[in-house]
């Protein structure tokens, strides 16, 4: 781990990046049920008019910031948009980007592991029900992490493929629950 440095949440990522979208056009949104839980891919979007909301691109993760949002693990690696395009979400949203110290890859990876997640959780705000996380505190908070972004993409690769297995054999899954299930014999209920 020597090629590991401390570094605050704050400097390692940049928070909510500054982008555009024009008032009151109809642009692609992402709510907060088309996060699944611990799952990488953003189940769709919908179109919605754009009045206010945290933007995004690809290449960035979204991390729910209300309770039990985050407890429960809504987090999403943003690969659904075209090149260049910006959408919003769930105002309930922080958005991660990457900077000169991180690779966006990486960055997901981090806010999906449990050190990131108890880091955000001890900075919940609010009444019972309706905590959020401070983000000004998360940023403060301090982590150990990969000194170069090409470990970074080593690290962030090995989990990827991981995730892509798992993802294929959730298909496999539910392919073969949709082939068997017309096979099974129904049950009279008399």
């Amino acid at each position: 781990m020597s090629n590991w440095k401390q570094t605050s949440i704050g400097e390692f990522i940049d928070f909510n990046p500054s982008e555009s979208l024009p008032k009151n056009g109809k642009v692609k949104k992402i709510p907060m049920d088309r996060l699944g839980v611990f799952e990488r891919k953003i189940k769709g979007y919908e179109f919605s008019e754009y009045k206010s909301g945290p933007k995004f691109r690809n290449g960035d993760t979204l991390v729910a910031k209300i309770t039990p949002c985050l407890e429960n693990g809504k987090t999403a690696y943003v690969d659904i948009l075209d090149d260049e395009e910006v959408a919003f979400g769930s105002s309930e949203f922080i958005v991660l980007r990457e900077n000169e110290n991180s690779d966006s890859n990486f960055i997901y990876y981090l806010a999906r592991s449990p050190l990131f997640r108890e880091k955000a959780i001890s900075c919940m705000e609010g009444t019972s029900g309706r905590k959020r996380v401070n983000e000004g505190a998360l940023k403060r908070q301090e982590i150990l992490v990969p000194n170069n972004k090409l470990e970074q993409q080593k690290i962030a690769s090995v989990l990827s493929t991981i995730d892509d297995k798992i993802e294929l054999n959730n298909r496999i899954n539910d392919n073969l629950f949709y082939k068997i299930t017309p096979l099974l014999p129904v049950r009279s209920s008399a």
